[in-house]
């Protein structure tokens, strides 16, 4: 025997099909903050991440923009800040932060008196994208960070009869004066800090 159907819950039926649920997830919470997808409260208790070593962390397939894990031979939680198909791990945990020296460049000298620009970032960028020579089985770039204000810019040292700096910029842009012709043994250091 079949049961009618009644028009109220036809229409009970209708609207709720044409109805779009959405619903927080909240662990040890009775109602989760309505902008998060998920939250977890607690007041004697943490959030454990996947735990990976470098090997396995480089292994994910297509991992996605802004994927976390815990990075056990680097010691610090790592996020894809690439894509999917160009991964690249950024170290967030701060007692990890990076420093580094710039790769090598020739900064022009030649003629007295000249105001330069150098844009440290693009020359750095360009190096680490396209390294001369590899190891067997390193890859064909070496990680970089993407944007120029990803980083801090310092200059550790150089020779104030040789140029005088005008101004670095925060997106590692040096501006500087060339005030005699340099020798062999003038140089300058350009240290990079991961912001």
């Amino acid at each position: 025997m079949i049961k009618k159907i009644s028009k109220l819950q036809i229409l009970g039926l209708l609207l709720l099909a044409n109805y779009h649920l959405q619903a927080q997830v909240g662990i040890l919470t009775p109602m989760a903050e309505v902008s998060s997808a998920l939250e977890i409260k607690s007041v004697d208790k943490g959030l454990l991440i996947p735990r990976l070593t470098t090997a396995e962390k480089k292994a994910i397939k297509r991992p996605a923009h802004s994927l976390l894990v815990f990075d056990t031979d680097q010691n610090s939680v790592s996020q894809n800040i690439g894509t999917e198909d160009y991964p690249i791990w950024d170290r967030l945990t701060l007692f990890n932060k990076q420093s580094f020296y710039m790769p090598s460049i020739t900064i022009p000298t030649q003629v007295v008196g000249t105001n330069l620009k150098i844009d440290l970032f693009t020359e750095y960028k360009n190096q680490f994208k396209q390294p001369m020579f590899k190891s067997n089985g390193a890859p064909n770039t070496i990680d970089y960070y993407a944007n120029p204000t990803d980083l801090y810019y310092y200059i550790t040292y150089y020779d104030p009869t040789i140029i005088k700096v005008n101004s670095f910029s925060k997106e590692g842009v040096l501006n500087y004066t060339v005030l005699k012709k340099a020798n062999y043994d003038s140089y300058v250091n350009i240290v990079f800090v991961a912001r």
